[in-house]
């Protein structure tokens, strides 16, 4: 089974829309088989979601896009945990990562303008007893989102320039 679930891990990385049957036509199983697999990986919290990746850029609706570093005091009793529980909960932030190195936690948000995130910032993350620093840095441009380039390569378009 366990194989079964790494093969099936591995399709849906690079594509989330495989049906039960087209699955299990891949690995050599049972729509049964995959299903009961699926299930198990679900329960388990190995499969946390299905979703589009979405190139914002692309769209009509414009949304804006930060990276959030934070710095936090250590408190006792009050572990990294409890600052991702508090701030998880915010309708601006999208992922929270607890990292290594010079900040603490790794924040994605959006809004609809620099001012929503600005006033995220100011008025709910900031004044959160514990939190030291807060540094934003604005997505400018994506050029790959979670493995997917997002433009076709223009390498023949370009001029060769020659010295």
């Amino acid at each position: 089974m366990e194989k079964l679930k790494q093969e099936l891990i591995g399709y849906l990385e690079n594509n989330a829309r495989y049906t039960n049957a087209q699955l299990a036509a891949m690995v050599g199983t049972t729509e049964a088989e995959v299903e009961r697999a699926l299930f198990e990986l679900e329960s388990d919290g190995v499969i946390v979601k299905y979703a589009a990746i979405l190139n914002t850029e692309a769209m009509k609706v414009k949304r804006v896009q930060a990276l959030v570093e934070v710095k936090v005091a250590p408190q006792k009793l009050k572990g990294f945990d409890s600052y991702a529980e508090e701030i998880y909960n915010f309708s601006e932030v999208q992922s929270l990562y607890l990292m290594s190195g010079g900040f603490d936690l790794a924040i994605f948000v959006e809004g609809e303008s620099i001012t929503d995130i600005a006033t995220f910032i100011s008025e709910k993350l900031s004044v959160i007893e514990g939190i030291v620093s807060v540094q934003t840095h604005f997505i400018l441009k994506k050029y790959k989102i979670e493995g997917q380039i997002t433009r076709p390569s223009e390498d023949g378009k370009r001029q060769v320039i020659g010295a």
